[in-house]
């Protein structure tokens, strides 16, 4: 039933509507027709077809445009995205050289610092050993004049007990002697 439908909507068309002999100013269709290539023929004399393709040109070559100017936006952005990551990869290779060399200059610090911190320990230990030296000797110094001075204040006693004015008055004339001789 839909196909039969179908076929008389198609069949029943406007060319049957229309009375009459076709070429004639009564016949609707004839008019239309008429009016309809003298429509087309308006247009084709003020050249709007080519008006029109001029304006689909124009609108291709601007679409054309835009897409070569995306592209070249596009590659323009890959180029710089590029520079960045390789700028980035060259602040990441700097930084990890400065991290390297400061770890290095660390350790070559801590080095030195150990080597002068036995040195000034030696120095230390020297210098100690030095005034323990000096003590010592004082000490000793200090000791020995003491026992002469405790020989000599003995020495006095003994001889002052056991000498006699005629012994000290021979000892006096001897000192003498025995300077005039070492002074001529």
């Amino acid at each position: 039933m839909k196909k039969s439908l179908a076929i008389l909507a198609l069949s029943a068309t406007p060319a049957f509507a229309a009375t009459g002999p076709f070429i004639s100013l009564a016949n609707t269709n004839f008019i239309v027709l008429l009016a309809f290539l003298l429509f087309v023929g308006i247009l084709i004399y003020l050249k709007v077809p080519g008006m029109l393709g001029g304006m689909l040109d124009k609108r291709a070559e601007a679409i054309r445009a835009d897409l070569d100017e995306a592209k070249a936006l596009r590659e323009e952005a890959q180029t710089v995205l590029a520079s960045y990551e390789r700028k980035q990869r060259e602040v990441a290779e700097q930084s990890q050289r400065i991290i390297d060399h400061a770890r290095e200059e660390a350790r070559v610090a801590a080095e030195q610092a150990k080597v002068d911190l036995g040195a000034s320990m030696t120095r230390r230990i020297a210098a100690a050993e030095d005034q323990i030296a000096s003590a010592q000797a004082r000490v000793i110094k200090e000791v020995r004049d003491q026992a002469v001075q405790v020989a000599i204040a003995a020495a006095r006693e003994v001889i002052a007990k056991q000498m006699t004015a005629a012994d000290g008055n021979k000892l006096v004339d001897e000192a003498i002697t025995t300077v005039e001789a070492k002074l001529h």
